[in-house]
């Protein structure tokens, strides 16, 4: 006896493997630059310094990086925490072109997470693409 395996749910099953993959790399990346930050690990401290920031920020942008991770890791909440993710790598891209960094390898580095991070979450939750109206009901 043969079982009949839909190719749709196959097919669906490895994008949010995909994804899921792509959310665990992202979310170390988020992880390993927040806890230096909250800790107040002195190359994290100097390197806000560099961008213009006072050094007692740090462990601030490091827990609002942490917050907006853990709320991403949350399916239901996962959206609000693409968004807020966004939103920090917006101030980090920013932050970046003001302090004179090199455009491709500082500048647009948060653009190229931020599109990862959103290419991660429609892997593992393929009906925003019904939201965001690039695919019919």
């Amino acid at each position: 006896m043969t079982a009949n395996i839909d190719p749709t749910k196959q097919q669906r099953s490895k994008a949010w493997t995909a994804g899921a993959v792509i959310t665990a790399v992202l979310a170390l990346f988020f992880a390993f630059d927040s806890i230096p930050k909250i800790l107040g690990v002195s190359f994290a401290r100097e390197a806000t310094e560099g961008l213009g920031f006072s050094p007692d920020k740090t462990a601030v942008i490091g827990w609002v990086l942490l917050v907006c991770l853990v709320v991403f890791l949350i399916p239901r909440t996962a959206v609000l925490g693409a968004l807020g993710l966004t939103a920090y790598l917006g101030g980090a891209v920013t932050m970046n072109l003001h302090a004179d960094k090199p455009l491709a390898g500082f500048v647009l580095s948060g653009v190229y997470v931020g599109v990862l991070l959103w290419i991660a979450l429609i892997l593992r939750r393929p009906e925003l693409l019904r939201v965001l109206g690039l695919r019919r009901a």
